[in-house]
């Protein structure tokens, strides 16, 4: 967990909305309907601290072949 800003923390809770409309037409949402805001707000604030980390990381990387690396995971 990051030490949100107000912007950021805003910023989550409006993702809540195209999070459900995303679990919705995966036909995934049924498993969410008893989390809590603050749980969803946790797989929200995960995923976009996942892609921040790999674009800041790959930025300071010089190669740009435009490969995709292997991914040891399955998903």
């Amino acid at each position: 967990m990051i030490d949100k800003t107000a912007r950021e923390a805003q910023a989550i809770r409006d993702a809540r909305k195209d999070f459900a409309e995303a679990l919705t037409a995966l036909g995934l949402m049924a498993p969410f309907f008893e989390r809590t805001a603050a749980e969803i707000d946790q797989l929200i604030e995960a995923a976009v601290t996942g892609y921040i980390a790999s674009m800041q990381g790959q930025g300071a990387r010089s190669e740009r072949d435009g490969r995709v690396p292997d991914d040891p995971i399955p998903f």
